[in-house]
């Protein structure tokens, strides 16, 4: 379900021109080397069809959740 609404959200990103989008991955549990989403979204942003949406990946400054979120830069959208 989360991969599946990370791709819609990506899609919607692109479509609509927005050039930075903040993804809230929660930081999990630290014993367990972080949460699942905090594992698996860097991933899928790097599989197809996101990997041609996305230009960056970096960890989130602490006022933005810090390592419970991401920094997304998403491509410009080209127009034919």
């Amino acid at each position: 379900e989360a991969h599946r609404r990370l791709d819609h959200f990506l899609a919607e990103a692109y479509d609509s021109g927005v050039r930075t989008a903040i993804i809230i991955t929660g930081k999990g549990r630290i014993s367990q080397d972080g949460g699942i989403l905090r594992q698996m979204v860097p991933r899928w942003l790097n599989q197809l069809p996101n990997r041609g949406r996305v230009v960056a990946i970096s960890e989130a400054q602490p006022k933005d959740g810090g390592t419970g979120a991401l920094y997304v830069r998403v491509k410009k959208k080209r127009i034919n």
